[in-house]
């Protein structure tokens, strides 16, 4: 019992002594600005280019070739059809809408 007891006193002091860091990082933590960095400008441009140019594609020509080529092996399924569609729905118009989303001033 009084192994227990000894194990209940070291909970709360651990639970007491996160709550005191946790407070500590509240008190100190600095304002966070968002839009305010730079740093992935550049890799977000040459991604979403690439994803919305030529790259977005040879991906769904990718994805169509794939169901084509399932159609082929003579197992109808409609997921053949609506996957390269998806794809292409996604390339096309899913970039600049999650582009838009992320620049977004909130």
């Amino acid at each position: 019992m009084h192994s227990l007891l000894n194990s209940a006193g070291r909970v709360e002091a651990v639970v007491f002594a996160m709550l005191l860091v946790a407070f500590a990082l509240f008190l100190f933590a600095g304002p966070a600005f968002a839009g305010a960095d730079a740093t992935f400008d550049t890799a977000e441009t040459t991604f979403t280019g690439f994803l919305e140019g030529s790259g977005g594609r040879i991906i769904t020509i990718l994805s169509l070739v794939g169901g084509i080529v399932g159609l082929a092996s003579g197992r109808f399924s409609l997921g053949q059809i609506a996957i390269p569609v998806g794809v292409g729905v996604g390339a096309g118009t899913g970039i600049p809408i999650v582009t838009s989303t992320v620049t977004a001033v909130i």
